[in-house]
């Protein structure tokens, strides 16, 4: 038996006060989305009041249709009264459809906008924040939580003007024919709205958990098939599944408790409505006796009653809708808050071609502010230099790379290139200078000559074949069933490792780089291959600057200088000879690696 989860009222009431005003200030932001279609918001709210006008009218004129006609048996003019009505409800019923129309219109341009300034934030989020969070969980905020805004708005902004409309308008009408009456139909408001917060209260705390526990589902759920080879080698399929339920039962419980608590709303409306109706019934009898109204009054305030309900009823169901939407919204809001990478110093420049030449002074950085990652960090690279990084696990090889390409930037000391400090060039102009042929290659779904050309996308297709020819690519890929256009799964399924590190070869060597940055990108790869990419890689690394971050200490022998790091410091440096007659840290690294392969 499922049992909701209670805090303390002290604590209710606080996180109450808090909820709503965070609901304010997310309405607003909602607006500034919404206020760029004001146009068309204008028509809709016509149409809406028109429709909310003419909704009331009807009932009005049955009401009189009754003391006019029914009760004093006159048929003279019965007939137009009949066709009146009967045009006012065609327009209601085209006002409605076109006000719907409209909405609908606007709220996906409205969402349109939303998402594509979402996706765009993402490009211009720093590194550091997709280490520290999960893609599909990303996945879900830009899909899931706006496609749970879309469906608000399509429904939400004219629900609510409409009730509004319709509440100012039935009381208003109600109390020209009978203040009494109107009392007695009034007597259900206090009953109603208190009934209303009790249950907002709560289901804005699950709504919230319903859209967290949904994210961190998606995110799972991405993980675990991204990783499904990986899982299946180490037969986790069970722990996974373990992991799965844990996550899908927290989603059926925030979302069984979400739907009920939102469920309450409309079985309160309906009792309190019936009350109402009696009510009416009841005391306007005891009225007509009386003399005190007319029964078409009593007539006009059982269905203005009803008129008067349903627009608190449609209120109360849209504000459950809401509650959804602003959790929705507020992670999205979330991801928009988030601090975009620094943008380049406003006297930055776009780099001219350049030579290649690289010199860090007196380098130092960390990534949380406690313990650098590397420390006085100091050395230059010549045009068409090629230097290793070596050294064990965490020693900072990679964080000098992140630093030169400016993913992030050094809390001390300068990175030059061509003698221009990396933090007055555009980063973008930066980029476009280097390339990357990395160990885990990423091949996006489309074309191998798509994949090939995303190094430089006004690449030519004779260009494309050239850059595959000197990959040592253009052979296996005109053994594929359709070439060059034969189109690749994600990730680059359906070839071989190998395969993919000649395409991300010749994917660099079409970008035609003056940096070049390999990171151990013949590793697990058979020997025939092998030498295949190491002839592909010595096209492409000649007369070219490269930094080569080693694991596999044989394979830097030839570089032109080896920078040997320990601890975030560059200890040793030197050719692979001149480095090993050192007997240094350099020699132990070597041994100790040449004896485990041998072993």
């Amino acid at each position: 038996m499922l049992k909701p989860r209670h805090s303390k009222m002290v604590a209710i009431s606080k996180e109450t006060k808090r909820t709503a005003k965070e609901n304010i200030q997310t309405l607003k932001r909602i607006w500034t989305f919404l206020s760029d279609q004001k146009v068309g918001l204008v028509f809709v709210i016509v149409l809406v009041m028109a429709s909310s006008g003419l909704s009331l009218l009807g009932p009005y004129l049955v009401g009189k249709a009754i003391d006019r006609y029914i009760v004093t048996k006159q048929a003279h003019g019965f007939a137009a009264l009949v066709s009146a009505l009967l045009l006012i409800y065609l327009a209601l019923s085209l006002s409605l459809f076109l006000q719907n129309y409209w909405m609908i219109g606007i709220a996906q341009k409205t969402v349109y906008s939303l998402r594509t300034q979402l996706f765009q934030h993402f490009h211009q989020l720093p590194i550091s924040f997709f280490t520290r969070r999960q893609s599909g969980e990303l996945m879900s905020r830009l899909t899931n939580d706006i496609d749970n805004m879309s469906q608000t708005f399509n429904s939400t902004v004219i629900q609510v003007v409409s009730s509004a409309l319709t509440l100012i308008g039935a009381i208003v009408v109600m109390l020209s024919l009978s203040p009494l009456l109107t009392a007695v139909t009034l007597l259900i408001v206090p009953m109603m709205f208190g009934g209303m917060r009790w249950i907002t209260n709560q289901t804005q705390k699950r709504f919230r958990e319903q859209q967290q526990n949904l994210g961190e589902l998606n995110g799972l759920i991405e993980e675990v098939l991204s990783g499904q080879k990986v899982v299946k080698l180490f037969s986790q399929e069970r722990a996974m599944i373990d992991r799965f339920l844990q996550k899908n039962e927290q989603l059926k419980q925030s979302g069984f408790w979400a739907q009920t608590y939102s469920g309450f709303i409309p079985k309160l409306m309906n009792v309190l409505n019936n009350l109402s109706f009696s009510l009416i019934a009841g005391v306007g009898g005891i009225f007509a006796f009386k003399g005190m109204v007319s029964i078409g009054v009593i007539v006009i305030f059982t269905e203005y009653a009803r008129q008067f309900t349903r627009p608190l009823n449609d209120l109360a169901n849209q504000w459950n809708t809401l509650l959804s939407a602003l959790a929705g919204a507020e992670r999205v809001f979330d991801i928009l808050d988030e601090r975009k990478e620094e943008d380049d110093e406003q006297e930055a420049i776009h780099l001219p071609t350049i030579r290649g030449e690289v010199e860090f002074q007196d380098v130092s950085f960390s990534y949380d502010q406690k313990q650098d990652a590397v420390r006085h960090v100091s050395f230059s690279v010549a045009r068409g230099e090629t230097v290793a990084l070596v050294g064990p696990t965490g020693v900072g090889k990679t964080t000098i790379i992140q630093l030169l390409t400016r993913f992030y930037d050094p809390d001390q000391g300068q990175i030059l290139i061509d003698g221009y400090d990396v933090r007055q060039i555009k980063r973008a102009s930066l980029r476009r200078q280097m390339a990357f042929v990395l160990q885990d290659v990423f091949l996006f779904q489309g074309t191998i000559r798509e994949n090939i050309r995303y190094g430089r996308l006004d690449a030519t297709d004779e260009e494309v074949v050239e850059a595959a020819k000197w990959a040592n690519a253009h052979s296996f890929i005109m053994k594929l069933p359709n070439g060059y256009d034969t189109v690749l799964q994600q990730d680059g399924g359906g070839i071989s490792q190998g395969q993919k590190q000649l395409l991300a070869i010749a994917r660099a060597m079409i970008a035609r780089p003056a940096i070049l940055i390999l990171d151990e990108a013949t590793s697990n790869i058979d020997t025939v291959t092998e030498l295949a990419i190491q002839e592909a890689l010595a096209r492409l690394m000649n007369n070219r600057t490269c930094f080569v971050i080693a694991h596999r200490l044989n394979t830097v022998q030839h570089a032109d200088r080896i920078l040997v790091l320990r601890e975030g410091t560059v200890v040793e440096q030197g050719t692979h000879d001149s480095l090993l007659k050192e007997n240094g840290f350099y020699y132990e690294l070597y041994h100790r690696q040449f004896t485990q392969e041998v072993m």
